[in-house]
């Protein structure tokens, strides 16, 4: 792909979540996954040496593949009941999935983090991503034939494409035929090494004991071990047991499938609350990484990482992972088999353990030294780099930077509203001393006060913050109820545009990073069509 990028807005269109691919078994066993694509599909696609038409010229993540089953359905009538969909979608994806290497620089889509600030090659924003994602078509691949019929599909479903903004006012049909369709083509292929290499590569073993660390959406962050119990046909029975950062204990249950041998796609149930994990494993099956979002509004959601258990000591995490020069602080120390002394590096004393088994140990501890990250051990398990020491937090970035909310309700019948999870991680001038440079040490997630306003003087003038909705103290913005506000003037909805503060320390010493968050109307096409 031209790697001369124009920065595009904010992701508008998501994958669908793979809903109800979790459930029972699927009536035929992977194996046959094949014969129940020809029994089902061979019907309006054409079979001829050992091809399927359209189906072989195509590959696609897990959710491309749903989305267009679910597309067979609603437009041509397909029967196919929900048990052997799953099977489907589980066959195409291995069988005509996406390499890591491939998916990896879209995978915010997967993990539906949309509130992401594109990168798009200049010819692809206003053919492609005017109306939908960049990560739509880069988490396809196609052959040139492939890729000009979707050309025709996009006429033949919308029909008025040509008249549409950033359309109208160029040849859009012939330039999409003969200029976007080769580039496709060229950016996209169907045959690809990295495809070849993964088909050959001996698949990871997912199952077993997994040190998972993350953010809960507007809960914070949290450690905990997941147990991944082996069903057959790449599904896992999870069991969750862990603690929030203050310690707090949490615990869930929920099931796993993996897709082309490396996708993780799980729906959990912690502490009452549905979440859905999307996380990507390496090619040796040791760390995952992804996002855990909430199941009913997959935009508020937060990191999500797991590192496989093995027979050797492992230092996965400390929480928080910063300590102040000649302050005194609890840390969590995470991981698995971790016995013995603990050491966290130059400078930093351990004054006490106040709570330990083999893999959490919690402790207090005083900071002084350079500023700097230090390594940390307990015992022979080793974490490096973990902790950094620091004399004030310099600068304080907002995340996501740029988002879009959306009102709605008010009631369960109306459209749902879309809130946003933020989070503020925090920098500290590294060994040049000054802020804002490549130098600057990360200080992971800082406890901030979340607050908001106007983006603008017209935002001012309109009172937005006001009306548009509520930030609380863990970062999670609500928007307010959809429809007529007769408190604003000329009786407008309750829609704006704000600036999200992060602020830490007081007074003189304060320090502030800003985000910000367009308030939207409901988004009214439906998505969800399983």
């Amino acid at each position: 792909m031209n790697n001369e990028n124009s920065i595009r807005s904010i992701v508008r269109t998501g994958i669908l979540a793979l809903v109800g691919a979790f459930g029972a078994a699927p009536a035929l066993a992977a194996a046959d996954g094949e014969a129940l694509l020809r029994t089902t599909c061979t019907a309006c696609h054409a079979e001829a040496g050992g091809t399927i038409s359209r189906i072989s010229g195509q590959r696609k993540s897990p959710e491309g593949w749903q989305m267009t089953i679910t597309r067979m359905q609603t437009l041509h009538g397909v029967q196919v009941t929900p048990e052997d969909k799953r099977a489907l979608i589980k066959h195409l994806a291995d069988s005509r999935g996406l390499a890591p290497a491939e998916a990896a620089p879209w995978r915010y889509l997967l993990e539906h983090d949309n509130n992401r600030v594109e990168q798009i090659g200049e010819a692809y924003a206003p053919m492609c991503a005017r109306c939908h994602s960049g990560a739509r078509f880069g988490l396809q691949r196609r052959s040139a034939q492939e890729w000009e019929l979707l050309v025709h599909g996009h006429m033949g479903l919308n029909p008025t494409l040509e008249l549409h903004s950033m359309a109208r006012d160029r040849p859009w049909f012939k330039l999409a035929l003969e200029q976007i369709a080769p580039a496709l083509a060229r950016d996209f292929p169907l045959e690809s090494q990295a495809w070849r290499d993964w088909q050959a590569a001996v698949k990871p073993a997912l199952g077993g004991s997994w040190r998972i660390v993350g953010q809960l959406p507007g809960k914070g962050e949290f450690e905990g071990r997941m147990t991944a119990t082996p069903l057959g046909q790449d599904r896992f029975a999870l069991r969750i047991d862990g603690h929030h950062a203050d310690g707090r204990p949490l615990g869930g249950e929920g099931s796993a499938t993996v897709y082309t041998g490396y996708e993780w796609r799980a729906s959990v149930n912690i502490d009452g609350v549905a979440l859905r994990q999307v996380m990507a494993a390496d090619a040796q099956g040791r760390t995952m990484s992804g996002r855990l979002h909430l199941a009913d509004s997959r935009r508020v959601g937060a990191t999500l990482r797991a590192v496989k258990e093995g027979a050797a000591p492992q230092l996965v995490a400390v929480m928080p992972a910063h300590l102040r020069q000649g302050e005194t602080a609890v840390l969590t120390l995470v991981g698995s088999r971790l016995d013995g002394a603990v050491n966290l590096g130059r400078g930093v004393r351990v004054l006490e353990v106040l709570s330990r088994s083999a893999d959490r140990v919690v402790v207090r501890a005083r900071a002084s030294g350079p500023v700097g990250a230090r390594d940390l051990a307990v015992g022979r398990a080793r974490g490096q780099g973990m902790l950094a020491v620091y004399d004030r937090i310099a600068r304080i970035e907002v995340e996501p930077a740029q988002a879009i909310a959306r009102i709605g309700g008010p009631g369960d019948s109306q459209l749902p509203k879309v809130g946003v999870a933020y989070r503020a991680l925090g920098y500290a001038a590294g060994a040049d001393g000054i802020a804002g440079t490549a130098d600057d040490l990360p200080l992971g997630t800082v406890p901030v006060r979340w607050s908001t306003a106007p983006l603008d003087e017209a935002a001012a003038h309109e009172r937005d913050h006001e009306f548009a909705g509520t930030i609380d103290a863990n970062g999670l913005f609500t928007p307010a109820d959809a429809g007529p506000n007769p408190a604003r003037a000329r009786s407008a909805n309750n829609v704006g545009r704000l600036a999200v503060l992060a602020t830490a320390g007081e007074g003189e010493h304060a320090v502030q990073g800003r985000g910000s968050l367009n308030v939207a109307v409901p988004d009214f096409v439906e998505r969800a069509l399983d």
